[in-house]
């Protein structure tokens, strides 16, 4: 097989600016098409209005907000596949789980790596590792097949990421090093502590297993989480969002890949904590305009004030899939070059999936169907007059 090489050469049109998102023309806005998640081959476009700026959408391609704080918590024993499912794929499910009581029973995924994200409340988990106190703004990463649980401490609800049959691991950080964004020392592994030892006993325990998205139930005469020890570099970690620290340009508006957290079989995870905005007098600080060439994207909006986007509140999900422009919304677009305050502060998960995602059951049950209409506000707009003309 011959060796890959994308079909390049650099050429330009008419006016340009000669750095990406920073000094664009006169009156004009940016709109980026690139390759791979922003990896690949990309050309720069400067338009006279948003790219955004339609008037109508027909047909099943459009972006989707749905607002998963309507989704109900399921009646009796709480349990992780019972969790409503609002976007998936082959290597990818993505389930929103309410529970306002412990588990009863031991969940064991075997179709992947699970991941969850705590978006309020907190708890105890309970694994074949040991023991960890969880709570609001914590990523959990349970390899494929570990046996765990929860106990409330107060009403949880979290995203679930489903690498199907696939393992988590960290993003290459290639020239800032491995300790950027967030040393792996910063990874809590479950402790065989008190609380550990406490819950074990000769109590009949149920363990769900999903298998092929098929459940089957298997029984213990006692607690199987019994371990007494471990060594080994497999085991099930945890993070705080608070904890990660984002690379940072004072001059340019850095790609989302760039707070990259995750990486599943065939998408990544990114996270988005509050950081300083641009000072560059000439760089951009929203957003930029792309087009989804490659990738699906997805964003849960889990605490702050979501700068780029108009009536999206926390615990909210938009959507855009493969297949238009998109970017920030109108109210957005008047604060291109200049921000009324020093820094964002807004937390929120980004998923972007190499395959096509489709809805699932929740998604309907959620889905703001007018989202699409929300950027009919751009019509007409115009750039502020603090964008420089290119060089």
């Amino acid at each position: 097989m011959a060796h890959r090489q994308y079909i390049t050469a650099t050429r330009a049109q008419g006016r340009t600016s000669r750095q990406a998102h920073a000094r664009f023309p006169e009156d004009t806005f940016e709109r980026e098409l690139g390759k791979e998640g922003f990896f690949g081959p990309a050309t720069m476009m400067y338009h006279s209005h948003p790219p955004t700026a339609w008037t109508r959408w027909q047909g099943p391609l459009r972006p989707r907000a749905f607002d998963l704080t309507k989704a109900e918590a399921p009646t009796g024993d709480p349990c992780p596949f019972d969790a409503g499912s609002f976007l998936h794929n082959a290597t990818c499910k993505m389930r929103y789980w309410r529970l306002d009581r412990p588990m009863a029973h031991l969940a064991r995924n075997a179709d992947g790596d699970e991941l969850l994200f705590v978006h309020r409340g907190s708890g105890h988990f309970f694994c074949d590792y040991g023991h960890l106190e969880i709570g609001q703004g914590d990523y959990v990463v349970i390899p494929r097949s570990t046996m765990w649980r929860v106990e409330t401490k107060a009403p949880m609800e979290a995203l679930l990421i489903e690498n199907t049959g696939g393992t988590y691991m960290l993003p290459d950080k290639g020239i800032v090093g491995r300790h950027a964004i967030f040393d792996p020392g910063m990874l809590d592994a479950p402790a065989i502590d008190d609380a550990f030892r406490a819950q074990q006993g000769e109590h009949e325990t149920l363990v769900r297993v999903k298998r092929c998205d098929a459940l089957s139930e298997v029984t213990y005469p006692f607690n199987p989480l019994d371990a007494v020890g471990w060594h080994g570099d497999l085991s099930v970690v945890r993070i705080n969002v608070k904890d990660i620290r984002p690379l940072m340009s004072h001059r340019y508006h850095l790609p989302p890949s760039a707070h990259t957290t995750w990486v599943g079989n065939g998408f990544v995870v990114c996270t988005f904590v509050p950081r300083p905005f641009e000072t560059g007098e000439d760089a951009l600080k929203i957003p930029f305009f792309h087009n989804n060439d490659d990738y699906d994207e997805v964003i849960f909006y889990h605490d702050g004030d979501f700068f780029s986007r108009d009536n999206i509140d926390a615990g909210m999900v938009t959507f855009h899939p493969c297949g238009f422009t998109h970017g920030p919304h109108p109210k957005a677009l008047q604060r291109m070059f200049e921000q009324a305050k020093p820094m964002t502060d807004e937390y929120a998960v980004m998923i972007d999936t190499r395959m096509p995602l489709e809805l699932g059951p929740l998604a309907e049950k959620t889905e703001q169907t007018d989202y699409a209409e929300s950027w009919t506000g751009s019509i007409g707009a115009r750039p502020p007059r603090r964008a420089i003309a290119a060089e």
